[in-house]
């Protein structure tokens, strides 16, 4: 919209604009430039043939011989005189030369400027209007000035005696300047002509150019370009990252959020298979479907989101946003654990209710041998010894809440949860939300595993062992295993093959996390076993080693 007293104009059409106004000024000063120069030479081109004219005149011999005899004694005007230099030779030669040159007039003149020959008459015998002192003292000149013959540019040269310096007489040969003004008006069409093609021209292809521009600019108005430039330089203040491409797959805008939470630079006009975007947030990019999905950057879990952007019609390129979940995936994996937590105690505090239950009616019924007896088998069967055989091996209270939250989810789900025989944890845990995410992850795929499966037996097994600050775990489970042709993805962001759980962020990335986080720590997590059917667990194996995450009890 156009603001109050101001037309908003598109920038292509000011541009145009004013590209149209410096060409026309510049022809303008250009042509009269021109023009005074071309009036400038015509001028002394005039006056170079007027002298040229006049040198002519003054070394012909009649002239030289014939002035000679009019500087002896002092002329009168007489009609005698008149009649005679009318009739001479001088006057012959002065007109025979005007009739071949064109020129306005030859005028010759004795030592003291009285004049011999003449195209009027009436001056012939009588002094000339002004005396001609320079030229009679030897010199040459050439002036423009008006006469009684009209304006003209004339050559005054002196005759010269043969053989010596003395001056005997004058040539004067003037060309009419209204030729000249001919000649000069004829060239300024010729150039007005080319000026006019030239600014035709010039406003075709500004026009084209203007339309190239709009083109470019989209058709923008300045005001809209400035808020558009603004727009992006307060991108660079945003907690979002941003990044702009064109439909050419080259970045056009990088802000220092996507710097920081890529891991990429921000040099505008590179392709993006060559800033370092991981295979996830490329493919993501690629695919523009403006579903956001999480990723995994270095240490750090995004969301990414892609969408095409598009102006009246015309595909413009993509912008992916990117935004910092890595504070929240903590917060959201410590709030699994303490919520696994308090449904192992919520199961426990339920059990002991009804242990303290029939305790109590043993009691009161009086049977104090038999609830010795229960008492007896409650002390030596501990709270969750007969929940989940084996968690007596593990010390760290944590990790046997986490593990008896996961059985009873695995129970829920008909599967059993078992504990290795090997397992052994005497410490306890330093780093428990990197333990149990990868753990955790590795239990969730496990029981999905062996849940979905067609085998008779349903079970997932785990074993721990403490070495030094370093825990190795190993999870196998009855599933069916891991197929050959998928190993190679098992481990790439966004590669799953359980079904889409319409989350946003979906599936395939549990796995990747888990071998990040591994990895970090300086350890790893790997396939173990794509399946053996010849084993009881026939399903996959996995094996994370997790260094520095365990710290020995003080004794």
């Amino acid at each position: 919209m156009a603001s109050e007293g101001r037309i908003n104009v598109r920038l292509a059409t000011q541009v145009l604009l004013l590209q149209l106004v410096i060409v026309a000024l510049t022809l303008i000063i250009a042509f009269g430039l021109f023009a005074n120069f071309s009036r400038q030479r015509l001028k002394v081109d005039t006056g170079i043939r007027a002298m040229d004219i006049a040198h002519a005149v003054a070394s012909a011999p009649e002239v030289l011989t014939d002035i000679s005899r009019y500087n002896a004694a002092p002329l009168t005007p007489t009609p005698a005189l008149v009649d005679e230099l009318a009739a001479g030779p001088l006057q012959n030669i002065a007109s025979l030369v005007e009739q071949r040159t064109g020129a306005l007039f030859v005028v010759i003149t004795n030592a003291h400027g009285i004049r011999l020959a003449h195209p009027d008459r009436d001056k012939l015998g009588r002094e000339v209007r002004t005396y001609p002192a320079r030229v009679l003292a030897g010199h040459d000149e050439v002036l423009e000035q008006s006469g009684s013959l009209g304006r003209s540019i004339r050559a005054n040269i002196p005759v010269l005696e043969p053989g010596s310096d003395r001056v005997v007489g004058m040539v004067s040969v003037g060309i009419s300047t209204k030729e000249a003004r001919e000649r000069w008006v004829r060239n300024l069409r010729v150039l007005g002509g080319l000026g006019g093609v030239t600014l035709l021209i010039g406003v075709v292809g500004l026009v084209g150019l203007g339309r190239r521009w709009g083109g470019l600019t989209l058709g923008l108005r300045s005001a809209e370009m400035t808020e558009l430039a603004r727009s992006q330089f307060a991108g660079n203040a945003l907690g979002e990252g941003v990044v702009m491409v064109d439909t050419s797959g080259k970045t056009t805008f990088v802000n220092e959020e996507a710097c920081r939470l890529l891991g990429i630079d921000n040099k505008a006009g590179r392709r993006i298979e060559e800033i370092g975007f991981t295979p996830r947030v490329l493919g993501m990019l690629e695919a523009a479907d403006g579903i956001p999905a999480l990723a995994t950057v270095g240490e750090r879990i995004v969301v990414v989101s892609a969408r095409p952007v598009s102006r009246d019609g015309r595909e413009l390129g993509t912008v992916l946003v990117t935004r910092d979940r890595t504070d929240v995936e903590l917060l959201t994996r410590q709030l699994d654990a303490v919520q696994a937590m308090s449904a192992v105690l919520r199961a426990q505090r339920h059990e002991f209710a009804n242990r303290l239950h029939l305790l109590n009616g043993l009691l009161r019924g009086g049977h104090v041998e038999e609830a010795l007896q229960y008492l007896e088998e409650l002390l030596g069967s501990g709270p969750l010894g007969s929940s989940l055989p084996g968690i007596d091996s593990i010390g760290d209270a944590y990790l046997q809440a986490f593990l008896a939250a996961k059985a009873a989810a695995a129970r829920e789900a008909g599967v059993r949860l078992k504990i290795g025989e090997n397992t052994w944890v005497s410490g306890r845990l330093a780093l428990p939300v990197d333990v149990t995410t990868v753990v955790g992850n590795l239990l969730d795929n496990a029981i999905d595993a062996a849940r979905s499966s067609d085998n008779a037996i349903k079970e997932v097994e785990v074993e721990l062992l403490q070495d030094g600050s370093t825990l190795h775990a190993t999870v196998a489970d009855s599933g069916d295993g891991v197929a050959p042709d998928f190993v190679e993805q098992l481990f790439t962001e966004g590669e799953t093959t359980k079904p889409d759980s319409g989350i946003p962020g979906g599936r395939g990335i549990g796995l990747a996390l888990s071998r990040q986080i591994s990895r970090a720590l300086g350890g790893d997590l790997w396939l173990a076993s794509l399946g053996n059917t010849e084993l009881r667990l026939q399903g996959a194996e996995f094996i994370a080693r997790l260094p520095g995450v365990m710290v020995e009890e003080a004794q």
